[in-house]
């Protein structure tokens, strides 16, 4: 599976039309954000993770899409289930998103 860039403008769309959300959330600048990079397209081809929907986010261009998370620092990883935010956590550790996607699937 793939990660799938978001903007404002199709964020609300995007979280609404799938049951199941990750959404990585990230600056340019953010160097934990470029290291957690390839760790989160691995994960999102994991067949763990079968049915969860990737998405990521500038969280410095998009900040409507920051806001419906409570973006506090990067990267910052939330999680939606039907369109409304289950988890929000502040992190670069992968144990941690594993934990988020393992709670998103129970």
């Amino acid at each position: 599976m793939a990660v799938t860039s978001l903007t404002d403008t199709d964020f609300q769309n995007n979280i609404s039309a799938h049951d199941r959300v990750i959404v990585k959330y990230y600056a340019d600048w953010c160097g934990s954000c470029k290291l957690f990079a390839p760790k989160f397209k691995r994960l999102s081809g994991d067949e763990r993770f079968t049915g969860i929907e990737f998405l990521e986010v500038n969280a410095e261009q998009n900040p409507e899409a920051r806001k419906a998370a409570g973006v506090d620092n990067l990267p910052f990883f939330a999680t939606f289930k039907n369109g409304q935010l289950v988890k929000g956590d502040s992190t670069s550790k992968e144990e941690t998103v594993v934990s988020m996607l393992e709670e998103l699937k129970a």
